[in-house]
């Protein structure tokens, strides 16, 4: 018979979205901000490459950053990329060059998954404004041959993650072949690789301003190829007269999504891979610890092999 496992058991990893690029910091910046992570009560993090491109390290500095990991007492998980799109019109061919050194330095480090996505750099008026989600952004062409791009290139990061046993998770993200259930699931299917999936970022589709798919409808499309799940939520507001909609970020438990219908209705289609807690804003590592917290208290007791 399998062992029973409880809620403890499912791997929680800390973004490093809240604090600021570091990548050329000494290690003790790294250091501190790991024993950040730590002191707020992780076991695992995932170095978001918006702080460290620890595919792009020496192999002195990648050591070095990996000591620190350890005494931290942390463990790495995932490595997800942010804005690296492989069908940029500009840097396209550079960030699939990228894509590549992030899967091998993720089976390196023993890491399960990479999150690759699609989103492109942000605007100016991006950058400037409160939240970068309330600015139009770059948006991926209505076009058969870009998306047959997309779908080599991933075919190809695919089959170079199968090799060597890492699993290729796509985040879905607004204005992208990601931005649409239908869309994540026809880009997967069309892939055809058992080693890409779709991290479904529920919380990536729900605070943009203007009409979104149903949460749930998102959710129980994409769940059966989900492997690895970045977690966030939003409070939302929307006029019905004007079509008007403002959101802001808040906790798991208090924003629009339903995570303890969500992550039951993923768990019911198989799914069983990590999770990566992210928020915006404020304290953003406490809320990502209270989030875990959250998790912990929804998630079900699950089987393990023995």
């Amino acid at each position: 018979m399998p062992a029973m496992s409880d809620a403890d058991d499912w791997v929680i990893a800390a973004a490093m979205l809240n604090f600021p690029g570091q990548h050329d910091a000494p290690v003790d910046i790294w250091r501190a901000a790991l024993d950040q992570v730590s002191r707020a009560g992780f076991t695992d993090v995932d170095p978001t490459d918006s702080w460290v491109r620890v595919a792009d390290l020496t192999p002195s500095r990648l050591a070095d950053f990996m000591d620190a990991v350890a005494d931290a007492g942390l463990r790495i998980p995932a490595i997800s990329t942010a804005r690296r799109s492989v069908i940029d019109p500009e840097s396209g061919d550079e960030n699939l060059a990228y894509s590549h050194r992030v899967i091998d330095t993720a089976a390196a480090l023993g890491a399960r998954h990479v999150s690759l996505a699609l989103m492109r750099p942000l605007t100016p008026a991006q950058q400037t404004a409160l939240w970068f989600w309330t600015a139009p952004g770059p948006a991926d062409p209505d076009d058969e041959a870009t998306w047959r791009r997309a779908v080599t290139r991933f075919q190809e990061l695919g089959a170079h993650a199968e090799s060597v046993g890492v699993e290729i998770s796509l985040e879905l993200y607004e204005d992208t072949y990601l931005g649409t259930a239908a869309g994540a699931v026809r880009l997967v299917q069309d892939i055809g690789s058992p080693a890409v999936g779709i991290n479904p970022d529920l919380g990536n589709l729900v605070r943009r301003y203007g009409p979104v798919e149903p949460w749930l409808e998102i959710i129980s499309a994409t769940a059966p190829y989900a492997r690895y799940w970045h977690v966030k939520n939003y409070a939302r507001a929307e006029d019905f007269t004007t079509g008007a909609a403002m959101t802001t970020p808040t906790s798991m438990a208090l924003g629009v999504i339903d995570y303890r219908t969500a992550i039951a209705v993923a768990i019911s289609a198989g799914f069983s891979g990590a999770f990566c807690v992210e928020n915006y804003g404020g304290d953003g590592l406490s809320v990502s610890a209270g989030n875990r917290d959250y998790l912990r208290s929804i998630l079900p007791q699950r089987h393990l092999p023995e």
